[in-house]
């Protein structure tokens, strides 16, 4: 019989941490938390220290049971969640609920899925870290505070079932002040300069006006440009000055959560929330052939760019080893960790340097695989020696106008003799130049340019901005951009986070009611709170005592105060049916144009926004309805028709006399089960995906559209599509192939 209990938090982990250990343990998983607040109830006893009410969830009592009956028979029982806050809470209720059962309770963490870190955390138990519970449960309760009292009000004024949060509320003042800053940008018209000049020998290279007439080169109107293009043909142009220097570039440090978000969003598109996702089975462990299931990072929730002395040495050995001692730096790099880090774990690395990502791209998926390379190429490369650059600065003058031409060589490559050749800086070097030497003038160029508006945020973006501001912490950035899309506030426009008339006015009424809770500035004060009582110098108490003496004043003035905005916002349009004003109103689709005659006026319109924000009524196409044979029940037509989430079917032309319908057949049979069809759905956020018909039979599902076509190189009985950066590919879903081709069908399939 098993002597003791090691209990983790995803059944994923179960078999990794199996390999290490022998007969006398046994592992089991809580799956995430097993106890919470009420879902009905506010949970919360205000008048008597906030102290919580918690209940178990009612997915997890079967799982609840399991382990209690577990650590029955244990002589000690080691909780080993996540190492943070969230993993810390999750162990402390798991105790709660097993403590009358177990004979002895132990804490233990691990930054890596590997024999040496379990077996060493084994080795050094530890007792429950109260501080670290009390942080997290505050922030449980504040934001039960919020979401619970003001949600209500938010119901009551605009639409019911859309919610309030504490951080994503702040998060959304963010987006919708800067799509206010675009609408107000007001551009200005100018008109840059640029002069390819050569030597006589080349390669030529290109010049920016930068002086004309001693001033600040700055060319308002095409009449402005055509002077300065007059003053300037025939002259001569004659290097004034040459300035050379040699630069050098350190690498960047190891990986946090954010900057890891931030690059994967860059350069693969993925999303915050899938980057996290695939880090998680990095983390937990892939299985990679001969050597098994293996845990490839170590884990990705932390803002500490600290990394083990053992991973450095590992790292420095590797590095000599396969590029030279030329590319090691003339000292170890240790990374200064921002003010406000938690050190509690490492950056996010690669658990073994030897492991390279091409030697086990096999085995992993494409996101995988991409996610890897990043961290272990990041990793690497931030123990490398610097980056080494030969600059020249060269002043041209031609007249009464000042050019600038700049190069770069690389002397060194350093660092960047790991990176991809993509990543990597291409040279632009200027041939020789010396002072008073005469160019030739191979082409003149002047183009007209408007200033344009700052940018909208991406989740790259956003992510980096919520992390200077000090708004959440590494575990709540992806669930704070998820959430905002969930809730309809916030939609991806290519690529980039775009309010929706929704987020504006629920922005607008949280703003003009609860000014205090919207601050960036007081948001990030009490995740410093939070921060102080995880290390043990402030109660928790105290700090949502300080939070409901202003809070709770300010919902009572809302409560009274708010306006409705059930009838609609005011639109600035005229109904074209009866003349009377129009209004947006929020449907369970969206919004919406409405006329406000309604009932005796029904007209309703989509409708999207110009450059400036200004409304336009878009009307809704008729669909071009594709014939798919006869209805089998009373012999009509059947057409294709598109759900309110997007996905098509296939249904009646005799609706509502006859109401036939069928999902939308890809051809390709499911690889699960064999028996039933992949066919078209799609989610309530509107992303398709295919799914077996024999739901719930059979759950297969996947993301990429299928094609009834056979892999030429394995035989694999179909392909998927897959939309990427560099455009559209057909690509074999089969581990180990790497079959893939352009597709040039594309269009016509959509």
């Amino acid at each position: 019989m098993a002597k003791h209990l090691i209990i983790v938090e995803s059944p994923a982990k179960v078999k990794t941490i199996k390999k290490f250990l022998g007969p006398n343990y046994m592992v089991q998983a809580s799956v995430g938390h097993v106890r919470d607040l009420p879902a009905s109830s506010l949970g919360v006893d205000e008048n008597n220290g906030f102290a919580p009410h918690y209940e178990i969830i009612d997915k997890k009592k079967g799982v609840v049971n399991d382990l209690r009956q577990s650590a029955a028979k244990a002589d000690i029982v080691y909780l080993a969640p996540d190492p943070d806050r969230e993993g810390e809470a999750i162990a402390w209720h798991v105790a709660e609920l097993i403590r009358d059962k177990a004979r002895e309770i132990k804490r233990i963490q691990f930054n890596e899925i590997t024999e040496k870190a379990v077996k060493a955390a084994l080795a050094h138990p530890r007792d429950l870290n109260v501080n670290l519970f009390d942080a997290q449960q505050a922030r449980r309760i504040l934001d039960r505070l919020v979401g619970y009292k003001i949600s209500p009000l938010l119901w009551k004024t605009i639409k019911r079932g859309i919610s309030a949060g504490r951080v994503q509320s702040v998060a959304l003042r963010l987006i919708v002040e800067r799509e206010k800053e675009r609408e107000a940008f007001t551009p200005r018209e100018y008109w840059p300069f640029h002069a390819t000049l050569s030597t006589g020998t080349p390669p030529s290279f290109r010049t920016e006006l930068i002086k004309f007439m001693g001033k600040k080169a700055d060319i308002a109107s095409e009449e402005e440009a055509k002077a300065v293009e007059e003053a300037i043909r025939g002259k001569d142009f004659i290097v004034d000055a040459v300035e050379e220097k040699e630069r050098s570039r350190a690498p960047q440090p190891p990986f946090i959560t954010s900057t890891l978000q931030q690059n994967a969003n860059k350069l693969h598109g993925y999303p915050a929330k899938r980057t996290m996702q695939i880090a998680q089975k990095l983390y937990e462990g892939v299985e990679l052939g001969d050597r098994g299931l293996t845990a490839l990072i170590t884990y990705m929730r932390t803002d500490s760019t600290r990394i083990a002395d053992e991973a450095r040495d590992k790292a420095k050995n590797f590095i000599q080893e396969n590029f030279g001692a030329d590319y090691l730096p003339p000292r170890p790099r240790i990374y200064k960790a921002k003010g406000s880090a938690q050190d509690a774990h490492e950056a996010i690395r690669p658990v073994d340097i030897d492991i390279r990502p091409e030697d086990v791209r096999e085995f992993l998926a494409p996101d995988q695989y991409n996610l890897y390379r990043l961290i272990w190429n990041r990793f690497v490369a931030s123990q490398m020696a610097s980056a080494i650059f030969h600059d020249t600065t060269a002043l041209i003058l031609s007249g009464e106008a000042q050019w600038r031409a700049k190069g770069e060589r690389i002397l060194f490559d350093g660092y960047m003799a790991v990176m991809p050749k993509s990543a990597r800086e291409s040279e632009t070097a200027l041939p020789p130049l010396e002072k008073g030497m005469r160019l030739k003038l191979e082409k003149l160029e002047k183009e007209q340019k408007f200033t344009q508006p700052p940018a909208r945020y991406n989740e790259a973006s956003l992510v980096k901005e919520l992390e200077e501001l000090g708004i959440g912490r590494p575990s709540t950035y992806a669930a704070i951009i998820s959430t905002l899309q969930d809730r309809d506030y916030v939609h991806l426009q290519e690529r980039q986070l775009v309010p929706t008339d929704l987020g504006r006015i629920v922005c607008q009424q949280l703003v003009e009611h609860f000014s205090r809770l919207m601050d960036v500035g007081f948001t990030a004060q009490m995740e410093e709170g939070l921060d102080k009582v995880a290390e043990g110098v402030e109660n928790w108490v105290q700090l949502l005592g300080a939070f409901a003496s202003d809070f709770n004043p300010t919902l009572e003035a809302a409560s009274k105060n708010m306006r409705s905005f059930k009838s609609g916002l005011p639109a600035d349009l005229q109904c074209p049916q009866c003349g009377r004003p129009l209004m947006i109103k929020f449907g369970k689709s969206g919004a919406f144009l409405a006329c406000s005659g309604y009932p005796e006026c029904r007209y309703t319109s989509n409708f999207g926004r110009d450059s400036e924000g200004r409304i336009e009524a878009v009307e809704r196409e008729k669909p071009q309805l594709e014939k798919m044979g006869q209805c089998p029940e009373c012999g009509r037509d059947l057409v294709v028709r598109k759900s309110h989430t997007g996905s098509r079917f296939i249904a009646c032309s005799g609706y509502p006399d006859c109401r036939y319908a069928r999902s939308y057949p890809t051809g390709v049979s499911c690889p699960a089960c064999g028996e039933g069809q992949l066919v078209e759905k799609s989610s309530k956020k509107g992303k398709l995906f295919y799914s077996c018909d024999r739901y719930p039979q059979c759950d297969f599902a996947l993301w990429d559209r299928p094609l009834p076509e056979a892999c030429p190189v394995c035989g694999n009985p179909y392909l998927v599509e897959k939309k990427r950066r560099d455009g559209t590919k057909i690509v074999c879903p089969a581990s180990g192939c790497n079959y893939q081709r352009e597709d040039e069908d594309a269009q016509a399939r959509q």
